[in-house]
């Protein structure tokens, strides 16, 4: 009788050999393809993003953790977090049975936009003619740090270079809150977008072919095209929550203190040092007696390590006065310097947001010159002091504006914006191979606890009512508009003039 035969791992290791060496090439190939993986994709935190070679930034450091623990979050955010289904029809028909309440919207039972809607047309105007082709989209892809492709409701983002802080992050939550916000309505879109501060697209320039680029601001002099920046969801790093927190909290207690009790003095507070001739004049006229200011140097390390305490946006509306001076380009301090109910005095700006076009002088603010600074101020708050129904009845009336630009009227202006610009393209937007889809789940998956907590609290459900309607394009509307402003602020100047010549 045979015995049978029996090989032992320990008695010839030789046999197992060549698989092993198998597995370990194999496991190596894996790592190999995991890390070109990851180093390929480009994510909304920021991971594996050069700055943009138009504004040079330190990069975000992610020594903290470990490669595999990265790879792991990166593939698992990108690539398994966004559940989508698998066609249009169905995922429009899950976003109509999600409107919360009664039928659906009537085009007659929406207002009317507020008149600052009206610039929509006015930045759109250079295609107007045209029209918005491919050729200007891959052009300008030199200018952008992502671009965005809404197609079939869905966020595709194709990603070039990082953005400051977390503003790409918040912007496209953003977008993506606009989804929620007009379910089945947001037509399918193609755009790049820069996130740094000053606008690009000069139109001296680029006269012969003005290049569609949508950022945070703009000037009259660019054809960069205006659209609401990352902050009304909130800037987590400095502690300012999403919009529809910090206004209400704003708006509390600037009303908790009597006009007549609040300091009779002009007040900012902000970082000089960012290249901006206009701050770095105002340090000069920090003297209470003389010019009637009190101007404080923001240090924003010195903030953070006391958690932001005596940064509290709300905390600095016991001032009658409140000035609003442009950094290195426009600042998002706008809106809670006006916010306040204090009567905001506006130092001369060079650069527009989406909705600054709406402020008028002498309505919402007091312009202040930027030749004479301090002179122009000292007027100001002296003229304020003089008229106290007055110079109270433009804070409140700025405060007013400024809740009308509820997180509502950010979306309708999203939603207009979106909707005429996709009216131009002569092409249909097709996501590129590039681009990743973005969703919630994927946004959150990436951010940390204090992102998350401030994303999270700007949640937007389906409205119940239509967006507000825009009014048909008027060139001799917005033409009269400006104007009027350009007047009441020569009559102020002249005002001032007529003060220094009677002392």
């Amino acid at each position: 009788m045979g015995v049978p035969l029996r090989v032992s791992a320990a008695r010839s290791p030789s046999y197992f050999l060549p698989f092993l060496l198998g597995l370990l090439s194999l496991t190596a190939f894996f790592l190999y393809q995991l890390d070109s993986l990851v180093s390929r994709t480009k994510t909304v935190a920021g991971h594996n993003l050069d700055p943009t070679p138009w504004h040079i930034f330190p990069t975000r450091n992610f020594d903290e953790e470990t490669r595999q623990a990265r790879a792991y979050k990166i593939i698992q955010c990108s690539y398994f977090s966004c559940r989508y289904t698998n066609t249009t029809a169905a995922a429009a028909a899950a976003a109509a049975s999600a409107t919360p309440t009664g039928p659906r919207h009537s085009k007659s039972s929406a207002q009317e936009c507020p008149e600052f809607f009206s610039f929509i047309h006015r930045d759109l105007e250079p295609w107007s003619r045209t029209g918005i082709t491919k050729k200007h989209i891959m052009e300008s892809q030199n200018f952008a740090a992502f671009r965005v492709v809404i197609f079939g409701g869905r966020l595709h983002l194709d990603i070039y270079y990082a953005c400051v802080q977390s503003r790409m992050m918040f912007t496209i939550w953003g977008l993506l809150q606009l989804l929620e916000r007009y379910p089945g309505m947001v037509p399918d879109v193609d755009l790049m977008f820069d996130c740094m501060d000053k606008p690009n697209i000069n139109k001296t320039e680029h006269s012969s072919m003005p290049l569609p680029l949508f950022r945070y601001c703009t000037t009259q002099n660019h054809f960069d095209i205006p659209f609401p920046d990352w902050s009304f969801w909130g800037w987590p790093e400095i502690n300012i929550r999403p919009w529809n927190v910090e206004f209400p909290d704003i708006k509390q207690v600037s009303q908790s203190q009597r006009w007549s009790r609040k300091w009779p003095r002009a007040y900012w507070k902000g970082n000089p040092d960012v290249f901006s001739p206009v701050r770095t004049g105002l340090l000069q006229c920090n003297h209470s007696r003389k010019w009637g200011a009190q101007i404080m140097r923001q240090d924003w390390d010195e903030a953070a390590r006391g958690g932001f305490e005596t940064s509290k946006l709300s905390n600095q509306c016991k001032y009658r006065y409140k000035i609003y001076a442009e950094g290195f380009a426009w600042s998002v301090s706008l809106k809670y310097i006006v916010s306040c109910g204090s009567l905001a005095l506006i130092i001369s700006p060079e650069y527009e947001d989406f909705f600054s076009r709406g402020l008028f002088p002498k309505k919402n603010y007091w312009p202040i010159s930027s030749v004479k600074l301090c002179q122009s101020i000292k007027f100001a708050v002296d003229w304020g002091n003089a008229n106290p129904s007055e110079a109270q009845a433009i804070g409140k009336n700025g405060q007013d504006f400024m809740e009308i630009l509820s997180m509502d009227g950010v979306y309708e202006y999203m939603f207009h914006l979106i909707t005429e610009y996709s009216k131009l393209q002569d092409f249909k937007p097709v996501p590129p191979s590039s681009a990743l889809k973005v969703c919630r789940d994927s946004v959150l998956c990436f951010a940390d606890e204090k992102q998350k907590q401030y994303l999270e609290m700007s949640t937007a459900f389906p409205s119940p009512r239509p967006p507000c309607t825009l009014q048909p394009a008027n060139r001799n509307l917005i033409k009269s508009w400006l104007e009027q402003k350009q007047r009441v602020i020569e009559d102020v100047r002249e005002m001032e003039k007529q003060k220094v010549l009677n002392r």
